[in-house]
């Protein structure tokens, strides 16, 4: 299990503070939900820690390892996997060789076919069968729907079996039934003890998943700790909520 301590953390696009001075701690094994309203700085957070962007100032710490700028090329070696919004799949890869992409070495002269080893593809079966496009395993990412785009994308950082997951709005966009199949996949993270942080703009669905919640409002901390009391702070209610 690991934890990540945010320290002082700012990022700045031209005058926009989209991170302004953060300081905030992500307990180890727990669920948090990040949550805030558009633009708050939820994504640029995530994009910090898994190395997208650089900090202008402060500092992220993985356990007991403390980074100026997470690489990365580092995320596999810190055991961080994340998904992203909008997907971040191969659409003229096959679904199969998008999982397989996520585990392969990054070594640009080999092809994934050298690491089709029947060691690979018993974590890539596996996850086919935990995010169910068995079926689908030899179509090309752009020929999959919506909802199975998702569960790709999910499928991608659940192969990596890390012990910390950046998950960002993975729920957005789908209907009921994958709703709850995707639930069941982050309750199975969450009885892991794996280290699960999670956008998400259902409070329904952050309250039941999350041991503790971290509110962002214009890049700043708002607010923090165990669900039923942060969703009835009233400035969380105001600024996010609208009530």
């Amino acid at each position: 299990m690991k934890s990540i301590i945010v320290t002082h953390l700012t990022k700045n696009f031209g005058g926009l503070h989209a991170v302004d001075d953060l300081s905030i701690s992500i307990a180890a094994g727990k669920t948090t939900g990040l949550i805030g309203p558009n633009g708050s700085g939820k994504t640029t957070l995530m994009n910090l820690i898994s190395g997208l962007y650089r900090p202008d100032c402060g500092t992220i710490t993985i356990d007991d390892e403390t980074f100026d700028f997470i690489e990365p090329i580092r995320l596999r070696e810190l055991r961080i996997a994340r998904t992203f919004q909008d997907g971040r799949l191969i659409n003229q890869l096959s679904v199969d060789d998008n999982l397989l992409l996520a585990i392969a070495e990054t070594k640009f002269t080999k092809s994934l076919r050298q690491f089709k080893t029947p060691e690979m593809m018993a974590r890539v079966n596996a996850t086919l069968e935990k995010i169910g496009l068995s079926s689908h395993r030899h179509k090309l990412a752009e020929e999959l729907s919506y909802g199975q785009r998702k569960l790709l994308e999910l499928g991608r950082a659940l192969i990596q079996d890390a012990d910390i997951y950046l998950l960002d709005e993975p729920f957005s966009g789908l209907f009921a039934k994958r709703v709850e199949h995707v639930l069941g996949l982050i309750s199975e993270l969450k009885a892991q003890n794996k280290t699960v942080v999670i956008i998400e703009h259902n409070m329904g669905l952050i309250k039941q998943l999350s041991d503790h919640i971290i509110v962002l409002d214009h890049g700043a901390l708002l607010a923090s700790g165990a669900p039923d009391t942060v969703l009835r702070n009233k400035s969380v209610q105001q600024a996010y909520l609208g009530v």
